[in-house]
């Protein structure tokens, strides 16, 4: 990796959480300065504009999660098992350093959906991502003999996403944890209902 890339990564890095919590409108020059340590044409000397900056930082802040899910579910065997990761993971969700500040896909979508077509389609592309990865693992369950044959996959994934970022979304609105707690339980009773 060169310099430049070092640079680049650093700068992504240390803005990610800073775009998360302050969506794009949120974060200011300053901001990014202040989380870099570097000066603001430090930062547009490696990055065209703002712009530039929060796609990567989405990128980076949604591959993060990508990666910790991946890990956790990569120390289970079997679809349900691995399913069941979501609720835990998102029931601890605020202790965790990749999620306390929120869900990237749904803090950027609120902000995004009227006012930034860029940050839209990574927010689009993300969800549809995450949609493809539960779709394969609820049919790779099914082919192989432990969830019902007779689930309807596209609805179970579109109730699942929703309970997910719906109670992420309470939490950070209420700050009580009682709505994710609940919710987490009958997502758990929801996957374990797969069985065949």
């Amino acid at each position: 990796m060169s310099k430049a890339e070092r640079t680049r990564q650093f700068i992504i890095e240390k803005t990610a959480p800073v775009f998360n919590a302050k969506g794009y409108a949120g974060t200011s020059i300053n901001d990014l300065t202040e989380a870099t340590g570097l000066t603001k044409g430090s930062i547009y000397g490696n990055f065209e504009n703002k712009d530039e900056v929060a796609l990567a930082a989405f990128d980076y802040n949604f591959e993060r999660i990508v990666t910790y899910i991946k890990s956790k579910m990569d120390e289970r065997t079997g679809s349900i098992e691995k399913l069941l990761v979501y609720p835990e993971v998102y029931r601890n969700f605020i202790k965790l350093p990749i999620l306390y500040t929120g869900c990237p896909i749904n803090n950027t979508a609120a902000e995004s959906d009227d006012t930034h077509p860029l940050l839209k389609e990574k927010v689009a592309k993300a969800l549809s991502y995450w949609r493809e990865r539960l779709e394969n693992r609820l049919l790779i369950g099914i082919e192989n003999g432990e969830i019902r044959e007779d689930l309807d996959v596209n609805e179970f994934v579109s109730v699942f996403i929703s309970l997910i970022q719906g109670s992420v979304i309470q939490v950070k609105v209420t700050g009580k944890l009682a709505p994710l707690n609940a919710t987490m339980d009958y997502l758990e009773t929801m996957i374990k209902g797969l069985k065949k």
